[in-house]
């Protein structure tokens, strides 16, 4: 590999550490307001992110997408079951029919956002897709957990780890996707503090105790997140990002058939393991 390449890919980028500065400011602010669970769940989402870009950065030249599905099926898994069981129940609580409609808002606008900024992001040649994506991803997750725990501050941190548990895989991939293209995969850096970018200050605002309002929160918090769960379930198809690192061919059907064993598993135990938490803990 050449010294140029290297170089590149070891460039620190000036978005990530903007990223960072921030995320470290917004921190005081949530110690000062305290807003623990918003804090500890912020951080653990960078933690996440931020620890797997040296992982995916080693495995550019040698990727593992048996690796890359378990990471997708158990994160995928967990969001699924805790959408499903922490926000949908209490949208319904609130208002039973808003709860709906802000469910299927919630799916509607994150395949509209996730559709229109891949094809944003190809519109200026400055801004990396992969980078664009995951902060785009970031931060509107940032800004719904920072409503919900506002709004329901008694809610268990189960949730907020649950829902930011594809943070990992997620930095992985695209820390390797980078370092193939010999691109700086510390930009992922500023999608890693993303999340409590915005969830720290929309946790400070004061919802109204209007039923009404709760219920299209949560409904569309649980729709957004159903849409990205789905979104990251592990897709073992030719053309796919789990294909693509397995480098298979369109006629090796035998990997891919013995990965999608893989994605199954995986994913059903991602949502046991949520069941398994709240057993545990009473969330």
């Amino acid at each position: 590999m050449s010294t140029g390449v290297i170089n590149r890919r070891a460039r620190p980028s000036l978005a990530g550490l903007v990223g960072v500065v921030a995320l470290i400011a917004l921190s005081g602010l949530a110690v000062m307001a305290d807003l623990g669970k918003v804090l500890v769940i912020a951080w653990v989402a960078f933690a996440a992110m931020a620890g797997s870009i040296p992982l995916g950065v080693r495995a550019a030249e040698s990727a593992s997408a048996t690796r890359l599905v378990w990471g997708y099926g158990l994160a995928s898994g967990a969001m699924i079951t805790s959408a499903a069981v922490f926000l949908v129940p209490q949208a319904m609580g609130f208002d039973p029919r808003i709860g709906g409609f802000g469910i299927a808002a919630g799916i509607v606008v994150g395949f509209g956002s996730h559709v229109l900024g891949h094809r944003l992001s190809h519109l200026n040649a400055a801004f990396d897709d992969t980078a664009v994506q995951l902060s785009a991803h970031a931060l509107s997750a940032g800004a719904i957990i920072g409503l919900v725990y506002g709004a329901m501050p008694e809610l268990g941190l189960l949730l907020g780890l649950a829902i930011v548990s594809h943070k990992g895989p997620a930095g992985y991939a695209a820390a390797r996707r980078l370092a193939n293209a010999d691109r700086s995969a510390s930009v992922i850096l500023f999608p890693a503090s993303g999340v409590g970018i915005t969830a720290i200050p929309t946790a400070l605002l004061d919802l109204p105790a209007i039923p009404a309002i709760n219920a299209a929160v949560f409904g569309f918090a649980a729709g957004l997140f159903l849409h990205v769960a789905m979104d990251f379930l592990p897709r073992c198809e030719v053309g796919g990002e789990v294909g693509e690192v397995a480098q298979v061919s369109d006629h090796a059907h035998e990997l891919l058939d013995r990965l999608r064993i893989h994605a199954v598993v995986s994913t059903s135990l991602g949502g046991l393991a949520v069941f398994a938490a709240w057993l545990a803990v009473g969330a």
